[in-house]
């Protein structure tokens, strides 16, 4: 289901959920775009990837994707792994869902420890709770998402990284055309499991903050 149907039942769930969208999904690329400048690759500085500007991460096609199917993707960010070697590739991967994963520990601590007043009104989510749960809940399922080991996602470039055989062949599947559409259809027809992983992930959070 997508953002859309959001817009009409619940305005400010749409513009609650669309505006965590953008802010992980910024953060995300920019987290990958950072450490490969950190670790000696221009390539993401000279393509302007090097900011928390919105604009320079969001794909068109797949900000469209989010709003009807609920599922999407941002620019990926280039690199060149001849800058970086093996494991530089590896930490460049990596630091996408590991910016996610801090974004979501940061909401889980301020919901742990804030007092509850502060994000409930009555019986319901006050809007500051509304926030703090969606920003985690999107961060964590990019997080999971992404380390999910199958080609284009950061998770199989981590794995290719640790396995290089491995990682040649999944860099010439990608290389393929229409990889991308493969790839998209994996994802749509394995949606179910996938998401029950995500959710039961997100549930062991949402205990831990309710605990």
């Amino acid at each position: 289901m997508g953002l859309l149907s959001l817009l009409s039942t619940d305005p400010l769930a749409f513009v609650i959920v669309a505006a965590a969208l953008v802010l992980s999904l910024t953060v995300h690329e920019f987290a990958h775009a950072w450490s490969a400048d950190r670790l000696g690759d221009p390539t993401p500085r000279r393509s302007g990837r090097v900011t928390l500007n919105p604009v320079s991460h969001l794909d068109p096609f797949g900000a469209l994707l989010l709003l009807v199917a609920g599922f999407g993707f941002a620019r990926p960010v280039p690199i060149n792994p001849a800058n970086l070697g093996r494991w530089g590739t590896v930490a460049v991967a990596a630091a996408g869902p590991i910016s996610n994963l801090l974004i979501a520990l940061l909401c889980a601590l301020l919901l742990r420890f804030l007092p509850e007043s502060a994000w409930f009104a009555g019986s319901d989510l006050s809007t500051l709770g509304r926030v703090l749960f969606t920003v985690l809940s999107v961060n964590v399922v990019l997080a999971v998402f992404n380390l999910i080991p199958i080609p284009l996602l950061d998770g199989s470039r981590i794995l290719g990284g640790l396995v290089p055989s491995l990682g040649r062949s999944l860099a010439q599947f990608e290389a393929m055309p229409f990889s991308f559409v493969l790839v998209m259809g994996f994802i749509y027809l394995a949606s179910e499991p996938i998401g029950r992983v995500i959710g039961a992930v997100q549930n062991w959070v949402f205990q831990f903050i309710l605990s």
